[in-house]
């Protein structure tokens, strides 16, 4: 007897928002950056910078 088994595999995203994020507001830049500065991780601080320069 030869018995297949179909597995059904769910979809990683299944149930979750996909597509394109929401940009962060002004306000959430300067509350992060605040944050880091504060913590003093200015390489960190230095690399939000970059990607909110380059609009990442």
């Amino acid at each position: 007897m030869n018995i297949i088994a179909t597995c059904r595999r769910q979809p990683w995203n299944k149930g979750k928002l996909v597509g394109q994020k929401t940009p962060l507001r002004l306000r959430d830049i300067w509350a992060i950056r605040v944050r880091l500065q504060i913590a003093e991780r200015t390489r960190d601080l230095a690399l939000f910078d970059l990607a909110i320069d380059s609009k990442l």
